[in-house]
């Protein structure tokens, strides 16, 4: 609740009015769930933190109006929709370019592995440690600091939450545990790795689990948190009898959550990691370690710098920077120029065969044929079906030729589509929610 007060809304814009602000975290909550399912049926990745915040300012315009949404908040909300994902994607298409000129593009590539694949491996451990410090565990720092405390011989001081030197030098400590551990694997293995990349990306599988796992825990943690928010609220405004500026959590609530978010991911999640995973872009061990390490850094950076970013933009926007990256290097300019071209010789065919048409129904409509204009329009007859069958292969064509492309044009458009959409259809559909239960409730 106190984040709901100091960012999007005012709570105090309620005054004593108690009814109103349940009926407006219901409503929001509601609403939130309701385009989360629906962008999920539609293999849109979209932002849970932006559908809550979108049903809670939705809520709170319908409830107490327009001046009760702190528009600055939401500005740098709607910000996020371009930094996070370009953010994301320059990082991933780096770390992915540094793999490929390190280890791939060498001729020998086991010893290049050798050499660099713990350097990145110890990197990731680095910033996800960090990562999970910053992001996964702030809200049981200062109980983590008194346990560790009580059982060692020296003090740390307690902290209502991780500062970013903290998570660095955690992270450190890791990663060096990890850098040597991870060479001597290689070591180990290095008479059995072949010269070829399907060797490389297995080195980098086992670090990719682990790193998947920790993101997981991280993004379930502020997502889940972000999500139970209203649910919280809704719960405090009942215990209590008022609207209060911080809400217990109680352990069913967390449940609650926890509980959703495995079922989710059971019932919806192999839709989603389908859309994520290959229809964006096709991902291998590599492409995908640096997508994970793209999510972790821009956090750790955006979290310092003040930046408001999604964890989801991020991931996704890492997929677009590593497809797009693989379109540059395998120089397709030339298929986008082909398409480009044939999307071209298709509108100028169709000109072509409405044009045909168009002179075939005037002689059939006129009155006084001559033996000239029926073998004319014979001719046009057979002139459309060979027009329609050389359509019917171009598109064809196109078709194919976009396949070819690393990046998926009309995916790319409907995520898009869904990420703008996301803040203004949860607002609409949480004001017209509250509205309904108010209806009711009078």
């Amino acid at each position: 609740v106190s984040t709901i007060k100091k960012g999007i809304i005012d709570i105090e814009a309620f005054g004593d009015d108690t009814d109103s602000f349940l009926w407006a975290m219901m409503a929001a909550l509601l609403a939130a769930a309701l385009w989360l399912n629906l962008a999920t049926m539609a293999k849109a990745p979209v932002s849970t933190t932006h559908s809550i915040v979108g049903g809670v300012m939705g809520a709170g315009i319908a409830a107490a109006g327009f001046n009760i949404v702190d528009w600055g908040t939401m500005g740098k909300i709607a910000s996020s929709w371009v930094i996070s994902p370009v953010i994301g994607g320059i990082i991933a298409a780096g770390f992915l370019f540094a793999i490929k000129k390190t280890i791939i593009y060498r001729d020998d590539k086991v010893n290049a592995s050798y050499k660099w694949v713990p350097v990145y491996v110890a990197l990731m451990s680095w910033a996800f440690v960090a990562y999970l410090v910053l992001k996964g565990l702030k809200k049981v720092w200062p109980q983590l600091v008194t346990g560790f405390n009580d059982v060692m011989f020296f003090t740390v001081e307690v902290t209502k939450k991780p500062t970013f030197g903290v998570a660095l030098l955690l992270g450190a400590i890791v990663a060096v545990f990890v850098y040597f551990w991870i060479k001597k694997r290689i070591a180990f293995r290095m008479h059995t790795l072949q010269n070829d990349r399907a060797s490389v990306n297995v080195l980098f599988t086992v670090p990719l689990i682990f790193a998947a796992a920790l993101l997981s825990f991280a993004h379930g943690a502020n997502d889940v948190a972000n999500a139970i928010g209203p649910l919280a609220a809704i719960n405090d405004a009942i215990m209590t009898g008022g609207i209060s500026a911080k809400a217990d959590i109680p352990v069913w609530v967390m449940a609650v959550g926890a509980l959703g978010i495995a079922i989710g991911l059971a019932l919806y999640g192999p839709r989603l990691i389908r859309t994520v995973g290959s229809e964006i872009t096709e991902l291998d061990q590599m492409r995908a370690f640096s997508i994970a390490m793209a999510a972790a850094i821009t956090v750790i950076i955006a979290s310092q710098l003040g930046l408001p970013v999604s964890s989801t933009h991020i991931a996704i926007g890492g997929i677009f920077g590593v497809g797009f990256l693989r379109e540059w290097l395998d120089s397709s300019d030339t298929l986008e120029h082909e398409i480009k071209q044939e999307k071209a010789e298709i509108k100028d065919e169709k000109k072509f065969l409405s044009a045909l048409r168009t002179e075939l129904e005037a002689l059939e409509d006129k009155a006084d044929k001559t033996d000239q204009d029926y073998d004319r329009i014979t001719a046009l007859y057979r002139s459309i079906d060979d027009e329609e069958e050389a359509i019917k292969e171009a598109k064809k064509t196109l078709k194919q030729d976009q396949k070819n492309l690393y990046v998926k044009r009309d995916v790319i458009k409907k995520i898009l589509t869904a990420w703008v959409i996301t803040v203004p259809s949860s607002a609409v559909m949480a004001a017209c929610i509250f509205y309904m239960i108010k209806g009711f409730m009078l």
